[in-house]
């Protein structure tokens, strides 16, 4: 996948991802991007675990069901920052 689809896959799951997670996640386009590009690695990553059986570092494609997979990593990604987070406090 070349650069202008990950752009475009980080900030459409990004932005899908922070408008389902309920509060304030704060950030800006970049910070949204960059939550999106993440997403689609952990997203991709479980994907491939649940379906090949084996841990590799993948990504999805552009398309309906690589968003799909993205948000539900950036999901993932929002969540344990959170935890992270509220840790160190």
């Amino acid at each position: 996948m070349n650069i202008i689809a990950w752009i475009i896959l980080g900030l459409l799951a990004g932005a899908i991802a922070k408008a389902i997670v309920p509060g304030y996640q704060g950030g800006n386009w970049l910070a949204t991007m960059v939550l999106g590009i993440v997403g689609a690695f952990i997203g991709g990553t479980l994907h491939s675990f649940i379906q090949n059986g084996n841990l590799q570092l993948t990504a999805p494609e552009l398309s309906i069901g690589g968003v799909v997979i993205a948000v539900f990593g950036a999901i993932i990604a929002i969540f344990l920052y959170g935890t992270l987070a509220r840790r160190n406090v």
